[in-house]
């Protein structure tokens, strides 16, 4: 998620509380693994979650599917490179 200021070894500050609106940066549930993608409700019956590397294919969810959010990222702490 580099386009989306997160780098690897950073802390994501995550709110379980908050309902995931479009374009919100979530944390997702997909076959048990968690990912962080940007959430696209643009069509409310098939929503999508994008990565912010355009390499990577949007995972879209249809009927049949089932997306968790586990929580919407709120703040990203960068940490200093040693």
């Amino acid at each position: 998620m580099l386009g989306a200021g997160i780098h690897p070894g950073d802390i994501l500050i995550v709110d379980r509380s908050r309902q995931a609106i479009d374009r919100d940066i979530v944390i997702a549930v997909i076959d048990g693994d968690l990912t962080v993608k940007r959430l696209s409700l643009t069509n409310p019956d098939k929503p999508e979650l994008h990565s912010e590397n355009p390499a990577f294919a949007p995972i879209v969810f249809g009927n049949h599917q089932e997306l968790t959010i586990w929580g919407v990222v709120t703040s990203v702490i960068h940490r200093f490179k040693k």
